[in-house]
């Protein structure tokens, strides 16, 4: 039986794992899966002993675990006896997953997560060469910690079902609010001139909700169209856990449409990371 090699990326919130499987037809991902813990040592725990359990994993099954984020700091020793463990900067995940889950050679590579990293990857032969170029602490966090201050709200699914009901025409001024449409050329006057900046006495919770999904989409789009440019690229691939939500992916849709640059959320875009942390060379 072919050996498996796990990834383990404990994050600010959750700590995700995956394991690829050596097959005839090359690797096998095994289904990605994650745990949410206050305790970066619980969760890791947590994570392995659910993954292992219901992918019928033993530890002689297993060749070797590759772990990254900043909770991987806590683990000083092998999870278990004679169980190689190996630590992959986080940066380096970010590129290489980004690369393998959108099977691109060069991009732009966004890791979404509490805040948010953006990365040049650039495939070289086996390998990849990998660039961090900064970031912000706009992110994940932003999203439900202004939800919880303005609205009570800090479950992200809540969050997210009422981004539906929303109206940014009650939280943020737009282009159009305050310039005539013939004085910009080539401008989207439906481009946000500034966020919140038009916020009424009468928004909703819905309509707050949404503003803030705007902003922290808006926030991490446009730095991402600023580093593409950077390196004459027309393609971002987008990771991490607010992929998945609806009012996020709608402003890449927009920034999309506007800037002429190709924003990819591939399949398990949520995990990237730690898939490149699996595949990462030792």
């Amino acid at each position: 039986m072919a050996k498996t090699v796990l990834g383990i990326d404990v994050g600010g919130s959750t700590t995700k794992i995956v394991g690829f499987r050596e097959n005839e037809n090359g690797r096998e991902l095994i289904s990605p899966q994650f745990v949410r813990a206050n305790d970066p040592i619980t969760s890791i725990y947590g994570a392995f002993g659910k993954f292992t359990m219901e992918n019928n994993l033993s530890l002689n099954d297993i060749d070797r675990v590759m772990m990254t984020g900043a909770g991987s700091a806590f683990i000083d020793r092998p999870l278990y006896e004679g169980l190689r463990c190996h630590t992959v900067p986080e940066f380096n995940s970010v590129g290489q997953g980004g690369l393998y889950l959108s099977g691109l050679d060069e991009a732009i590579v966004v890791s979404m997560g509490t805040g948010t990293a953006l990365i040049h990857a650039k495939r070289d032969s086996d390998t990849a060469k990998i660039e961090y170029l900064g970031g912000t602490g706009v992110g994940g966090g932003t999203l439900i910690g202004l939800s919880r201050q303005m609205i009570d709200v800090d479950n992200i699914d809540h969050i997210e079902q009422l981004c539906r009901e929303g109206d940014l025409s009650n939280i943020d001024l737009r282009i159009s609010d305050i310039s005539n449409r013939n004085f910009y050329d080539g401008v989207n006057y439906e481009l946000t001139a500034s966020n919140f900046g038009k916020l009424s006495d009468l928004a909703s919770k819905s309509d707050i909700a949404l503003g803030i999904a705007n902003m922290v989409g808006e926030t991490i789009g446009m730095l991402a169209v600023f580093a593409a440019r950077s390196y004459h690229l027309d393609r971002v691939v987008l990771t991490g856990n607010l992929t998945t939500l609806d009012p996020i992916r709608r402003v890449f849709d927009i920034l999309e449409a506007t800037f002429h640059i190709r924003f990819i959320i591939p399949e398990n875009a949520q995990y990237g990371t730690v898939i490149g942390a699996a595949l990462s060379k030792l």
